[in-house]
């Protein structure tokens, strides 16, 4: 079976559902989002916390009522939402989906896909070990405990320190497990100023940087771990029944991966430039696929700007242009946008360290080594993105720069 659509959203989280929404205010006729999950909202919708939708809704709300008000503006104008819907291949001309209705081809004018970005789980970071009951990523605690209603545990040990670490932790305060501690291999956590403060606080949890999780060990549940020291080099074991698993994200990039777009090596996501534009020309890409990882109501806001130049671009299909692939040296682990117009004035560019520093300089390179924009940062965090200084901005594109370093 096959069916035409103007434009179809692959992801019904907050930038698929914004973007989607916003196609539809501007007048686009059959807009269709496919969700593989049974509901739409994504991951807001596991999140008992509030903090949600500042930046879009100008309202503070928890993570679920986040989630439902963005279903119910996206259904008031008319968004189709196809939940249980699994999109199993995309081209440039629509995408491949399976449910219970069987196997369906959606042909599309565009497609926008919005399939976020995911934490790595256990395998994924080589923890040594058994391998017991007992052991999360966020996103599955939070399903756990705010979709599903099941117990988790009693003690728990947090591995990370970003900001959804400090959110793991208040979701085990909410079900009743107590937080050991959060640990970090860097020299300290990664998340707002006064994060440790809060945590012995709300929780009693001490943040123990320069520790590193060794092993799980546990037959049928998680029993204790080890964890390392890693400047002294002295290990112990905590007692411990639950593990979780935060942060070090990665971008959900199967579907555009094998679609063949172009995917860049920093933020593991589709090459992509400010307006979501990517190497196929009807394939766009938004939200925290195109580098992890932003707050819902920002990749909400920016999908939006995806749906305009979907609109303009559907409207005046234009003609083959110059691109330029940007790319980042140094303590810097990706920049976005990556791609853009050869002469492109860039209005923002966003970027993530490695490193933690303090007074230092970025500068915008030329491919033949010639510095052509410079400015001060005042310091940078890993694991939180920042924004460039305007004068290195405007000369990226403008000037021929490629290349953006930390000196």
């Amino acid at each position: 079976m096959s069916r035409e659509v103007d434009v179809v959203v692959v992801g019904a989280g907050p930038a698929g559902l914004a973007a989607a929404t916003r196609l539809r205010e501007l007048g686009v006729l059959r807009v269709v989002v496919v969700e593989r999950e049974t509901a739409a909202g994504g991951v807001p919708r596991h999140c008992a916390h509030s903090g949600f939708g500042l930046r879009d809704l100008h309202r503070l709300l928890s993570g679920p009522r986040y989630a439902q008000e963005l279903v119910r503006r996206a259904l008031a104008q008319g968004v189709e939402i196809e939940a249980s819907t699994t999109v199993t291949d995309i081209d440039g001309a629509g995408v491949d989906v399976t449910s219970e209705r069987g196997i369906q081809r959606i042909d599309a004018r565009a497609v926008i896909v919005a399939t976020g970005a995911r934490e790595r789980p256990r395998p994924a970071r080589a923890i040594a070990g058994d391998r017991p009951a007992g052991v999360f990523t966020t996103g599955q605690l939070q399903q756990w405990t705010v979709i599903e209603k099941m117990p988790v545990g009693h003690r728990a040990l947090v591995v990370g320190a970003e900001h959804v670490s400090f959110s793991a932790m208040m979701t085990l305060h909410h079900a009743r497990v107590s937080t050991a501690a959060i640990i970090t291999e860097l020299a300290r956590h990664q998340s707002v100023k006064g994060a440790g403060l809060f945590t012995r606080a709300y929780g009693r949890a001490p943040v123990l940087t320069r520790t590193r999780l060794l092993e799980i060990t546990g037959r049928r549940r998680v029993q204790s771990v080890v964890l390392e020291d890693l400047d002294s080099r002295r290990t112990w074991s905590e007692s411990v029944d639950t593990v979780v698993f935060t942060g070090d994200w990665i971008p959900d990039h199967e579907l555009v991966r094998r679609a063949g777009i172009f995917m860049d090596p920093g933020t593991r996501g589709p090459a992509s430039d400010a307006a979501g534009r990517t190497s196929i020309d009807t394939v766009y890409a938004a939200g925290n696929l195109v580098h992890p990882v932003e707050s819902a109501d920002v990749a909400a806001r920016r999908a939006r700007d995806v749906a305009d130049a979907v609109v303009a671009e559907l409207a005046h299909r234009l003609p083959p242009r110059s691109w330029i692939s940007l790319r980042c040296e140094g303590p810097l682990q990706w920049v976005w946008p990556n791609r853009i117009l050869d002469g492109e004035r860039l209005s923002y560019v966003r970027l993530r360290t490695n490193e933690f520093t303090s007074a230092t300089t970025l500068q915008a390179v030329r491919s033949d080594g010639r510095v052509v924009g410079t400015d001060t940062l005042r310091h940078t965090t890993p694991h939180r993105s920042l924004h460039a200084p305007a004068r290195v901005v405007a000369a990226l594109g403008r000037d021929g720069a490629e290349i953006v370093q930390l000196v």
